[in-house]
């Protein structure tokens, strides 16, 4: 959707076709949430699935328990205290954790398994990316880039949503909620949230309001009406570092 320039109407409108990012692509993902399955079929037969060990093995998607290991070590006493997560809270915005690629060093049967945890931090407008040892629990590397914007959190998509509910280029979106439920839109959790990063390349004239994006954090956020239509919010894009709201066109 932000392949070209969009061409916008003067409010959001209601659309009733089937968007991308139906399924809630904005969530956060890792390795395991994308193998596990409350049940397994097997000869027609639903069977509930195996109990998930402490640890994985080999290439085996990180447990639950590599996960959380990984994340608390990843996040030093001065960077909690120093960064700042997507509300402006202490902490950096936890976007991602995920089994890392084998190092090329990496040689026999013993690989050691390696989490790569990525986070925002909203303070420097910058992303940082720790590869953590989850059989130790050391970070074994530490990289920090600016102008690089990985895809959203579920948690900055519903931020995103919040900003453009309480701003002026809000109003068709929220007019367009009660025209189909006949109730006050008020908060992000009565919607179903996707999105993308906005790239400024992509379109053909950016705002002024949109200029520092790709510097700065910002989305187009996709709403849909829970078990309703879309709304089309495409040409509104929230900066996040800078908290307002632009339009394209």
């Amino acid at each position: 959707m932000a392949g070209s320039a969009v061409a916008v109407a003067a409010t959001a409108v209601l659309v009733g076709v089937t968007l991308p990012g139906s399924d809630g692509s904005g969530d956060r993902q890792t390795n395991a949430a994308a193998s596990k399955q409350d049940a397994i079929a097997k000869d027609g037969v639903v069977q509930a699935a195996p109990k998930e060990g402490e640890k994985g093995i080999g290439s085996d998607p990180l447990t639950d328990a590599e996960i959380e290991r990984a994340e608390k070590a990843s996040v030093s006493g001065q960077m909690r205290s120093s960064a700042r997560d997507v509300e402006g809270d202490r902490g950096p915005q936890l976007l991602s954790t995920n089994l890392s690629e084998p190092e090329p060093s990496d040689s026999g049967a013993a690989v050691p398994r390696r989490a790569e945890v990525v986070y925002y931090d909203y303070k420097q407008d910058a992303v940082i990316t720790k590869t953590v040892n989850v059989e130790t629990g050391k970070v074994e590397n530490a990289n920090t880039t600016r102008n690089v914007q990985p895809p959203p959190s579920q948690e900055e998509l519903a931020e995103g949503a919040r900003l453009l509910i309480a701003d002026p280029l809000g109003k068709g979106l929220k007019q367009d909620y009660k025209h189909a439920t006949g109730k006050a839109l008020t908060g992000p959790g009565q919607l179903q949230l996707s999105g993308m990063v906005f790239r400024k390349e992509t379109v053909e004239r950016v705002p002024s309001s949109l200029t520092e994006c790709g510097k700065h954090r910002c989305l187009q956020v996709v709403t849909k009406v829970k078990s309703g239509p879309w709304i089309d919010t495409r040409a509104l894009v929230v900066d996040l570092s800078s908290r307002t709201v632009g339009r394209l066109g």
